[in-house]
């Protein structure tokens, strides 16, 4: 079985009221990777994905564009310990 890794990434730029967290999950069921996305009180967007290290990968690659209307000026990207979550959810 191959290792299972986790990024968390903050999105900032014009990313909420873009369908950034809908269009984050499609793309997270596509990719196959497990996680969360969810809109901060500052304006960003914050998810975390775990799973394959390719497929987190094209993950956060997804991000620095994310859906057609976003605009994306900086991403944060943070590897943290993979906690084995299971599906991906929208929240907040």
């Amino acid at each position: 079985m191959s290792e299972r890794v986790r990024k968390r990434v903050v999105i900032e730029g014009r990313v909420q009221g873009v369908w950034f967290r809908a269009s984050t999950r499609d793309a997270a069921l596509r990719i196959g990777v497990d996680g969360w996305v969810r809109n901060r009180p500052d304006g960003s967007v914050e998810a975390a994905f775990e799973g394959s290290p390719e497929a987190v990968d094209t993950a956060v690659t997804w991000c620095r564009t994310g859906p057609e209307r976003a605009l994306v000026e900086r991403i944060e990207v943070a590897e943290e310990p993979a906690e084995g979550l299971v599906g991906f959810r929208v929240t907040g």
